[in-house]
């Protein structure tokens, strides 16, 4: 019970949080990318895998009506063993109270690495709405369950252990991922994740994957929905078991993902990097096409 006016004090300072002032000014860049919904997870806060700046581009750059944030925004797995909280940290939170304070329903879905925000289910934080799963209804009639997903996850349940311990090695992975990136930045290449052309390529991996979906898929199947819509594996995908919609919106530290629907209830995983190479490819284009003048 003494923890509580501690929680509160919290509360209060995350309602406020819009009025600070963010290290990297939102841009304004006329009109966003409007979509019905979008659906983020697996950002890891808190840890140097945070691929900050492109989550602020794709913030900057696109809109909803509503927003989930479907677990592993914050590592709270990391923040307990080191603290890591940089200013871009702090202007993603900002951006997604700001959509709040604008109107977007925001939805959070705390996963495993934030489960530290489970208790506080059935509340609202800043115009942040916390739940344990959602159903979602799209533009043309389709139940969507959206949750995590780490409830389906046989080493979190089974051996947490060794999902702790597996933890400890996917950040080296990240680190080595990191110097890469910053390597391919330096000599003008576009972002690529060593980490996630890794996975595709091991066999146990890819097993562990393909079961993982085909669970999520079924447990949507005896809930009588349409499909479902998660995170948890870090990786964005797409499939149809018999009927059974499954997506999974990826991750913001290999893949860069994200799941929207359009206006019609049609959907669409974004691969970020991709989109952010097209569009200045795209003004390379008219720069080289614009006429000298007479």
């Amino acid at each position: 019970m003494n923890d509580l006016p501690k929680h509160f004090d919290a509360a209060h300072k995350v309602a406020n949080f819009p009025s600070i002032r963010p290290s990297v000014p939102e841009r304004t860049l006329g009109e966003r990318r409007r979509f019905r919904t979008i659906w983020i997870s697996d950002v890891h806060l808190g840890t140097k895998g945070c691929n900050h700046e492109l989550l602020i581009d794709f913030l900057d750059h696109t809109d909803s009506e509503t927003m989930y944030l479907v677990g592993d925004i914050i590592d709270g797995w990391r923040l307990k063993k080191k603290f890591y909280w940089p200013a871009e940290h702090n202007d993603i939170v900002w951006r997604i109270l700001k959509r709040a304070k604008r109107g977007t329903r925001i939805i959070y879905i705390p996963g495993n690495h934030d489960e530290m925000i489970r208790p506080f289910a059935g509340m609202n934080f800043g115009g942040v709405e916390i739940m344990r799963a959602a159903f979602h209804e799209t533009a043309d009639g389709r139940r969507l369950m959206v949750l995590h997903g780490d409830e389906f996850d046989t080493i979190m349940l089974a051996h947490r252990w060794l999902a702790f311990i597996g933890d400890a090695a996917y950040h080296l992975m990240m680190k080595l991922n990191n110097w890469v990136a910053s390597l391919r930045k330096r000599l003008g290449l576009p972002y690529w994740s060593i980490s996630r052309a890794a996975k595709h390529k091991v066999k146990n991996a890819v097993e562990f994957i393909s079961k993982y979906e085909e669970v999520v898929a079924r447990a949507a199947a005896e809930r009588g929905v349409d499909g479902v819509v998660c995170g948890h594996i870090h990786t964005a995908e797409f499939r149809d078991f018999d009927g059974v919609e499954y997506w999974n919106d990826g991750d913001w530290v290999e893949g860069c993902n994200a799941l929207v629907e359009h206006f019609d209830g049609s959907m669409e995983i974004l691969n970020w990097p991709e989109e952010v190479a097209r569009r200045d490819a795209g003004r390379h284009d008219v720069a080289v096409t614009v006429p000298e003048a007479a």
